[in-house]
């Protein structure tokens, strides 16, 4: 990149206006009425372009850089919006936005890593006329710089209305694809066109805003609309990248839900120095391999039942495509990828029957001022990343009415394809598996994936926890007057009510065996957590007084025999209950402690009027 600011280009074609005398600009500050070329070139020459990574959310490698405009206060403006709105307002828009991409590409291939990158460039809505030709200049700009194909990505944002609707502005998208762009939608979820808006684009990244990021770990509603979304976009093929993602607990919710990228703070902030910029993040690789070791993966699964079949890049020739379905007869279609290795679909060996089967296609295919290349025959599929869990890769394929499958990726780069009979195999494998660890009475996880939950729970020390352990009180008794038959039912009735009384979102239920059981609470306030757990036990005090015969219930008890065979009186059956609470920014713990602790806990828990003992170990032990 110069340091000088380069005149704002030679005349503009197919109706873009030039920089010319303009009307003066309203707010003090602001340079002197009828401003000319160069004092706008002078206001330029003030702005600098700051670069912020985007990094995939399994491994921390940067995938790309958004520009982000720095300087427009200095400059006079009382904002970047207000700097673009008065650009606008004189009819230089169009200008400037070249001004601004060069200027931002000049700066990105300056990073030793350019290469492995991709640029994500804001595009104002107001600038998508069709009389412009902005798409055919900035693809002249990029080869220039020697910018590969599909490394420029141009956000269109939802907070601006497009001027001609979205059905008219998905042709001008596609010009900006036909000159090899990638198309983005930016804060998705908050503007004018919503689903519509991703229905008629067709993008290739959607940017989910902030606003569905900040808080997500606590707000269940914020939870649940993000995770249909990136359903949604899944099923389209589509890459979904989280905003402005600051905290660990944010990270991990948007890595649990499915996002494929994030962007914010938690990484870096933005910055002008290149130098800062780095093409991988240690500290995101980090929390990514911290969850890997505390929860249950079906990547080996899902490896051993991926189908590698070899992909074609964009750049093919239709020839090469064809030679490919003669030389292996099974194949009906082929996936294809871009330079880097992404995933851009697939090619349909009957959606090339009309080409093959014409009596001039062969010499149609040849003829390269009739023939439609590759990309034109290429279909989104839907795409999932091998980190991600079995059921909600099954979910994505089920919402699809007609599908090969999924594209399976690592890395964001391509590595097979899972079939349906594939996927199926996956789920019957882990229901077995669960099957084989729950409890044979109460059909809850079991002790096994009790301890994956706790461990996975105490190495969360960014997120507040309540672990809680019930045991019942007076069991024995009741089941030596009743039979076996009856104190069964007993636990079943607790098992239901622990099963209905923890949150479906954050909450976990499990049987260790007989009597005793398990309850988890993540990311749920303590205060909420122990109100449910008084709860759970009153409700199941309240309802096994029917399994007692009307004499029992009037005596308030039974006599029976206690662990050394004396005689004597028992009150009715209630179950007790440690709670231990664990909040977010606590030091580490170990299992055997939180184990060791309970057991201490277990007898002050019984004596309790409410039948209940909370407590919180102490930091680091």
């Amino acid at each position: 990149m110069h340091n000088s600011v380069k005149p704002l280009g030679p005349p503009p074609t197919r109706g873009s206006p030039r920089l010319r005398s303009l009307d003066p600009f309203p707010l003090p500050g602001r340079p002197p009425a009828q401003p000319s070329d160069e004092h706008w070139n002078a206001v330029l020459a003030q702005l600098d372009i700051a670069l912020q990574p985007i990094v995939n959310i399994f491994t921390g490698a940067c995938y790309g850089y958004e520009a982000l405009l720095r300087g427009t206060e200095a400059a006079g403006f009382a904002s970047i919006q207000d700097f673009f709105d008065i650009s606008h307002t004189m009819g230089v828009l169009p200008d400037v936005e070249m001004v601004l991409r060069t200027r931002a590409a000049e700066k990105f291939v300056r990073l030793p890593h350019h290469a492995q990158s991709r640029l994500f460039i804001n595009l104002d809505n107001r600038i998508l006329d069709p009389c412009l030709d902005l798409p055919e200049q900035t693809r002249t700009m990029a080869t220039r710089l020697g910018i590969a194909d599909g490394a420029l990505v141009f956000e269109v944002s939802e907070r601006q209305p497009l001027p001609s609707g979205d059905a008219s502005a998905a042709d001008l998208f596609r010009r900006y694809k036909h000159n090899e762009f990638r198309v983005a939608i930016d804060d998705f979820g908050t503007g004018f066109s919503g689903l519509q808006l991703l229905y008629f684009t067709e993008p290739d990244f959607l940017k989910i805003d902030r606003f569905f990021v900040s808080d997500i770990a606590t707000d269940a509603r914020k939870r649940l609309f993000l995770s249909q979304i990136v359903n949604i976009a899944h099923l389209l093929g589509v890459v979904v990248l989280a905003e402005g993602v600051e905290t660990e607990r944010e990270y991990f919710v948007c890595k649990e839900i499915g996002c494929d990228l994030i962007q914010g703070y938690l990484v870096q902030h933005p910055t002008c120095d290149p130098a800062a910029l780095k093409p991988h993040y240690e500290t995101i690789e980090e929390l990514a391999r911290r969850e890997r070791r505390t929860t249950t993966s079906d990547q080996r699964r899902i490896a051993e039942q991926i189908a590698v079949i070899a992909p074609v890049t964009v750049s093919a020739s239709m020839e090469e495509v064809f030679q490919r379905l003669r030389a292996d007869k099974t194949l009906t279609f082929i996936p294809v990828v871009d330079d880097r290795g992404e995933p851009l679909g697939i090619l349909r060996e009957k959606d090339l029957k009309d080409l093959t089967y014409s009596p001039f296609g062969k010499d149609l295919m040849h003829n390269k001022a009739y023939s439609r290349r590759l990309p034109h025959y290429v279909t989104r599929a839907p795409i999932a990343d091998i980190n991600t869990h079995a059921e909600n890769i099954l979910q994505a394929y089920t919402a699809v009415e007609i599908s090969e499958g999924i594209i399976i990726v690592d890395g964001m780069r391509y590595v097979g394809f899972l079939s349906a009979q594939a996927l199926l195999r996956i789920i019957n494998e882990k229901n077995l598996a669960v099957a084989r660890d729950q409890n044979p009475l109460s059909r809850l996880p079991g002790n096994a994936v009790i301890h994956e939950y706790v461990s996975e729970a105490l190495a969360a020390t960014d997120t507040e926890v309540v672990l809680a352990y019930f045991d019942f009180d007076n069991f024995k008794p009741f089941n030596d007057k009743y039979g076996f038959r009856l104190g069964d039912r007993a636990i079943l009735l607790f098992a239901e009510i622990l099963a209905k009384g923890v949150p479906r979102d954050r909450g976990f239920a499990g049987h260790v065996g007989g009597d005793d059981f398990f309850g988890g609470f993540r990311g749920m306030a303590f205060d909420a957590a122990l109100a449910r757990c008084r709860a759970l036990i009153e409700t199941f005090r309240s309802d096994v007084e029917s399994f007692y015969d009307d004499e029992s219930r009037r005596a308030g008890g039974i006599r029976g025999q206690d662990r050394l065979g004396n005689t004597m009186s028992f009150p009715l059956m209630t179950v007790s209950a440690v709670v231990i609470h664990l909040p977010a920014g606590r030091g580490v713990h170990t299992s055997d402690a939180i184990s060791q602790l309970i057991a201490d806990l277990k007898k002050e828990a019984k004596h309790a009027a409410d039948r209940l003992c909370a407590a919180s170990p102490m930091p680091g032990r």
